[in-house]
C-alpha cells in the first residue's frame, strides 16, 4: 500500500499575472483528489490573494471564474493554505487574520517554509 505524498505547492503568482493565478490552486485540487496532502504557500505578490476582495474580482481567463473559486475548489478537496508571514509596509499595521479571506489556514514563517521545503516529497512553484 501506498502512504499519501506531501506536495508543497508555493503560489508566486499574483494580480499583476492574472492568467498565472488559477493554476496553482487547479493542481492542488487534482492532487489532493489523488490523495497526496498538499499545502499551498502564499508568499511574494501571490500574498495579496489572501486580502478580501482581490481573488474575488480576480480571473485567468476573461470569460472564466474569479481566482476565489479555484482556491475554494482546493480548500474543498482538501488542500491547506497558508501565507507567509512578511513584514508590513512602512507605516502600515500587519495583515490581522481578521483581515484575510477565510480560506487562509495560518500564517508561516520564513523558518518554517524552509523546514517545509526539506521535509516534503514535492515542490513546486506556480
Amino acid at each position: 500500500m501506498t502512504t499519501a505524498r506531501q506536495v508543497l505547492i508555493l503560489v508566486v503568482s499574483g494580480p499583476s499575472t492574472p492568467a498565472r493565478c488559477a493554476a496553482p490552486f487547479h493542481i492542488a485540487t487534482l492532487l489532493a483528489c489523488m490523495d497526496a496532502e498538499v499545502t499551498l504557500y502564499l508568499t511574494g505578490e501571490a500574498t495579496r490573494l489572501a486580502h478580501p476582495g482581490v481573488a474575488e474580482t480576480l480571473y485567468a481567463e476573461p470569460d472564466g471564474a474569479p481566482v476565489i473559486h479555484f482556491m475554494r475548489q482546493a480548500k474543498q478537496a482538501g488542500a491547506g493554505l497558508y501565507l507567509c508571514r512578511k513584514p508590513p509596509a512602512p507605516g502600515k499595521a500587519p495583515a490581522t487574520p481578521e483581515a484575510l479571506i477565510g480560506e487562509v489556514d495560518d500564517y508561516g514563517s520564513g523558518g518554517e517554509l524552509a523546514a517545509m521545503i526539506l521535509e516534503y516529497d514535492k515542490v513546486l512553484s506556480l
